[in-house]
């Protein structure tokens, strides 16, 4: 029983983590942050949404029902674009543009009235003018998680339902077994 206990609970820590999205940006590029609530109701008064780079810089806050000014750090201003017509939907995505390696690191999107959050990780890479001689002029902007990082997310909750099936299996023989020998154990001293 404990064994099943634990893997429950590391499946659902695996989720937890497989929900952090990897996202990859070339300096000097663009990039958007995902950030998407599972409500789909939601109304302007009640939409807060503050974004933050390793735990305590202020990206961006989206705030639309409040007219005070928005506080922000001061590398982020000029370079942080949201997406007003998507709130309503749900979708608190930012774009961070002219990308620097001081960017990259651990992104937080907080949903304050559902009390959900999201986390992002962006990896930042060589300049852009590089990349763009390497890909034929074009501008990627990271929109999803990494290969590996996917791989883990599918291969890790499958390997926990093996697992499970394993012990749940070994219970169930070991216990098959003790019952056929108490009724050996119950024949031999009867014919005794």
């Amino acid at each position: 029983m404990i064994s099943c206990c634990f893997i429950c609970v590391f499946a659902v820590l695996i989720n937890k983590v497989c929900l952090q999205v990897t996202v990859e940006g070339f300096i000097g590029g663009s990039v958007v942050l995902p950030c998407s609530s599972d409500k789909h109701d939601h109304k302007l008064q009640d939409i807060d949404v503050f974004w933050r780079h390793n735990g305590s810089k202020i990206v961006f806050d989206i705030i639309p029902h409040s007219n005070a000014p928005v506080t922000q750090d001061p590398e982020y201003k000029n370079r942080v674009e949201s997406f007003p017509q998507e709130y309503l939907r749900g979708n608190f995505s930012i774009k961070l543009n002219n990308l620097q390696h001081t960017d990259a690191g651990q992104y937080i999107c907080y949903i304050s009235h559902s009390s959900e959050y999201q986390t992002v990780k962006l990896i930042i890479n060589g300049s852009i003018s590089t990349e763009q001689g390497n890909q034929g002029g074009t501008e990627q902007e990271g929109m999803g998680p990494s290969l590996p990082l996917l791989l883990v997310c599918i291969k890790l909750p499958v390997l926990l339902v093996i697992i499970f099936i394993v012990v749940l299996f070994r219970k169930k023989c070991s216990s098959s077994q003790r019952a056929a020998g108490r009724g050996m154990s119950l024949a031999t001293l009867e014919s005794v």
